[in-house]
């Protein structure tokens, strides 16, 4: 795909990601085994295309790396306006600078990014070495987001909390800090992994030290390639990251030009609303110097169009922003989702709520309305997630009112039954594979008491604890009830706006009330209490109007039989006197009379509410330093979820709280006020009573999997922890003899010598022809006799690799000799590998052993 632009190469439309890097001006592409490495005295161009439920979404990138010229980054940008063009305005174009890089460009690299020194522009050249021939040490930073910086070979770039990597060629010795996480463990080793496996083809060793004392061999290789270490180890530099309430001051600016001059006037802060953008202009929105976009409008010009990352620039330096600032460059119509969700309410066309299907007669969308059906939750997971349904709502319930701080039972004959000056919880079981599962609702009364809100909190924790810490907490707002909560009540859920359940009343309950009731079955249906007046009646529903002689059943012009069946069911709980039905128009003098006389309401028709479909979000939270620091991870799954985090799951209705085993007590104790904080500092001026919901690693209900693809729900069971990940590379200490060819590094059992060190780890170095374009062809040295069962870096006999013809549905007698019919897969080369398993071998056996034969057996490798 070109665009008559002689400068651009071929660009494939394809799936996944396509990196090139600038070398004498022009594009040249990258090989796919050098993703996720940049050198930094170049710029890349980065396009990333993904399939979405409206398509697909294209991303186009451009990385600066710091010691890259002037000219090099000039092209890039000029580059990406051309790709833009070459891709009719499709892509969402992003500015990267190296240390700075945006999240969705981090998502990329699940295994971390690694900046290597050199480059063209920088005057160092790339050089190609003996793959082994290496002597460097990484410094390797992030829980979520891991990159890795080449350093000085010194003990003083250590420090106390981060993971260093020392790569000798042979040997990868990853040092982890005295104050390094679980999880920055495990994203060091498996980047260690990562260049291992792509890197030497898996004929490294990987040696860790996470104490000193207990590695001694290892400290040795450290000490002769770095000397011995002076002085105390230093404390890590926290990084620099922008906090929520950084992000939270958005501002939106007008950019245009007037008499040769350009001209950038705020028009508004938050909170921000769509139809502040107009498609004949261009705009800038500043989040809080955090990141830059440039919105273009359709309508604008194409000088205004092109002139996008130099307005942003020139913006970012009037402001006295860092030069690293993120930039992303939006055209209308093509919007980023994390851009939306900067509005109060974004809405697309012809978009409508839940399971209804929009199409359009005229200019007015109608709605064709989808039944809902509950049978299929457990088979669609991701349907249990969109219609905020745990399951079919068939299970046992128990409710309880909070009463002088304490729990008290609640008659069963009255569940479903809320009064706005009381706090209740609900504890709702259902069997899931043959064993219970529990959901408990806290249940805030709009007028209850502060310390009954309290109460309710820490009555609910006891009751968890009762329950194996095991139950699904729910905060529940009156008011906003979420879907599965109405439906445990089979259409009997009753709002009092005031008042208590309890026996003993301070006041008495009042004689006339009015109840708007919204359903059309037992699932969705509620009855709420609002003011006893003409004015809160609506066309559309069904109201309850009770007083001390009769019911009124007022049927609105607009509601359906179903809604009326519903409120007759409603009727015989809020009311035992007779009922009157009475159609809209044809009311009785003592219906209006009760009311307090006539008054206008709400009699338009009510269409089809438009709500956008808002792309669920998952962040990492932390409040440890006192600042609500949120990371975001784009392109979430399963793995990012870490068994010491606390993780924050963001669906727009509702707010998912994911608490792993091995988090810490203050972020587990704080994850609610994190989660408030999250929606009191949101952009979008987002509603404080959306229900929160916190959810434990190992009993992640159906509405919170739904959300991932392809969930695994023996991950917490069969998934490897860090310590597994670890012991599967074996005892260093035990292994015979390692050899490193390049500076003769013998480490035996008893003995390790190290000689003629000083050489440059160089010497033997050609330059590349093209440094973009090359290729590991150099011959293994297989001299490691490592074997691992759980995670093999090399093949048992220590030399073939055998052609997939050869290992292919064959009997044990037809392999060749010395080929272990168990573990076939080991002598195929990383090519064939990946090609019929669609994955590299690192990521195969990391996968649970179940997953594993399954795969093989469907391969003719079992």
């Amino acid at each position: 795909m070109t665009d008559g632009d002689t400068n651009l190469p071929p660009i494939e439309r394809k799936l996944g990601l396509q990196i090139w890097g600038i070398e004498n001006m022009k594009m040249v592409p990258v090989p796919e085994k050098a993703y996720g490495t940049f050198f930094e005295g170049d710029c890349y161009i980065v396009l990333h295309i993904k399939r979405t439920s409206r398509g697909s979404a294209v991303d186009l990138h451009y990385w600066i790396g710091k010691d890259s010229s002037q000219d090099e980054q000039g092209a890039a940008a000029l580059y990406v306006t051309q790709l833009d063009n070459a891709l009719r305005g499709n892509p969402v174009q992003h500015r990267e600078v190296q240390g700075h890089e945006s999240e969705t460009f981090q998502s990329y690299f699940r295994n971390g990014i690694i900046y290597k020194k050199g480059g063209v522009a920088s005057g160092f050249k790339h050089v190609e070495t003996n793959m082994y021939n290496i002597k460097r040490l990484l410094h390797v930073k992030g829980k979520k987001h891991v990159s890795a910086t080449e350093v000085a070979l010194s003990w003083d770039s250590f420090n106390k909390g981060d993971v260093f990597l020392l790569d000798l060629g042979k040997v990868l010795i990853q040092w982890n800090g005295p104050n390094c996480s679980i999880a920055e463990k495990s994203r060091g080793l498996a980047l260690a992994r990562s260049i291992r496996d792509s890197e030497r083809g898996g004929r490294a060793q990987i040696g860790i030290i996470d104490n000193e004392k207990d590695s001694p061999d290892l400290m040795q290789i450290m000490k002769m390639v770095l000397g011995e270490r002076r002085g105390e180890l230093r404390d890590a530099i926290p990084d620099a990251k922008a906090d929520e309430l950084q992000k939270a001051n958005v501002r939106l600016y007008h950019v245009y030009e007037k008499d040769n001059d350009l001209v950038v006037q705020e028009i508004a802060t938050r909170p921000l609303t769509q139809d502040l953008l107009q498609h004949e202009d261009c705009y800038i929105l500043d989040q809080g110097g955090f990141k830059i976009y440039v919105w273009r409008g359709k309508a604008s010009s194409v000088e205004e169009k092109k002139a996008a990352f130099t307005r942003a620039v020139g913006f970012i330096q009037a402001k006295g922003y860092p030069s690293s600032t993120n930039i992303e460059v939006l055209n209308d119509g093509a919007e980023s989702a994390m851009f939306k969700q900067l509005f109060q309410r974004w809405t697309e066309k012809y978009e409508t709520q839940g399971l209804g299907k929009a199409y359009t007669t005229g200019k007015i969308a109608k709605v064709e309305q989808v039944k809902f059906d509950t049978t299929q939750l457990h088979a669609r997971p991701e349907l249990a997630a969109e219609q905020r349904m745990v399951d079919d709502a068939s299970g046992e319930i128990e409710v309880w009112r909070i009463e002088d701080l304490h729990m008290q039972p609640v008659n069963p004959k009255t569940y479903g039954q809320f009064y706005g000056g009381d706090c209740y919880l609900v504890l709702y079981t259902y069997l899931r594979s043959g064993r219970p599962h529990y959901v408990l609702y806290m249940w805030q009364g709009r007028h209850a008491s502060v310390d009954e809100i309290t109460a309710c909190a820490l009555n609910a924790i006891e009751l968890d604890k009762k329950h194996g810490d095991e139950a699904v907490q729910v905060r529940v707002t009156m008011g906003k009830e979420p879907a599965h909560f109405l439906a445990i009540f089979k259409g009997k859920l009753i709002i009092y706006e005031g008042g208590t359940s309890r026996a003993q009343k301070n006041v008495p309950e009042p004689a006339i009330r009015l109840f708007q009731v919204r359903g059309t079955d037992e699932l969705n249906t509620k009855a709420t209490e609002v003011p006893a007046r003409a004015s809160s009646l609506n066309s559309n529903d069904v109201f309850l109007l009770t007083t001390s002689q009769v019911c009124y059943l007022w049927c609105g012009k607009g509601c359906s039989g179903d809604e009326r069946e519903m409120a007759k069911m409603v009727a015989d709980i809020v009311s035992k006197r007779d009922k009157h039905t009475i159609l809209e128009g044809q009311e009785p003098a003592e219906f209006w009379e009760a009311l307090g006389g006539k008054a206008p309401y709400a009699s338009e028709k009510r269409f089809q509410e438009q709500v956008t479909h808002y792309q669920p979000r998952l962040f990492e939270c932390s409040n440890q330093t006192g600042r609500f620091i949120m990371t975001e991870v784009v392109g979430f799954c399963q793995e990012d979820l870490d068994e010491d985090d606390v993780m924050l799951l963001d669906t727009w209705e509702e707010i998912f709280l994911w608490v792993g085993k091995a988090s810490n007590t203050y972020e587990r104790n704080e994850a609610i006020a994190s989660a408030k904080e999250y929606l009191k500092t949101h952009p979008a001026g987002r509603d404080l009573a959306t229900p929160i919901i916190l959810v434990k690693q190992g009993y992640e209900p159906l509405n919170f999997t739904g959300w991932f693809n392809a969930w695994d729900p023996y991950k917490w069971s069969d998934g490897k922890s860090y310590e597994e990940m670890k012991n599967s590379l074996g005892d260093v200490s035990a292994i015979s003899e390692i050899k490193v060819d390049l500076n003769n590094i013998t480490l035996n059992k008893t003995t390790l010598s190290m000689t003629n060190l000083a050489g440059s780890s160089t010497a033997s170095a050609s330059e590349y022809k093209s440094h973009f374009n090359h290729s590991d062809s150099n011959s293994y040295s297989n001299s490691s006799s490592y074997n691992s069962n759980s995670s093999p870096s090399m093949v048992p006999n220590g030399e073939g690799i055998y052609s997939r013809e050869v290992l292919m549905n064959k009997t044990v007698d037809e392999l060749p000799e010395g080929v272990d019919p168990t573990k076939k897969e080991y002598y195929l080369s990383d090519a064939d590998f990946h090609d019929i398993f669609g994955k590299s071998k690192d990521e195969f056996y990391q996968m649970p052993k179940w997953k594993q034969q399954n795969e093989k057996k469907q391969c003719g490798l079992f």
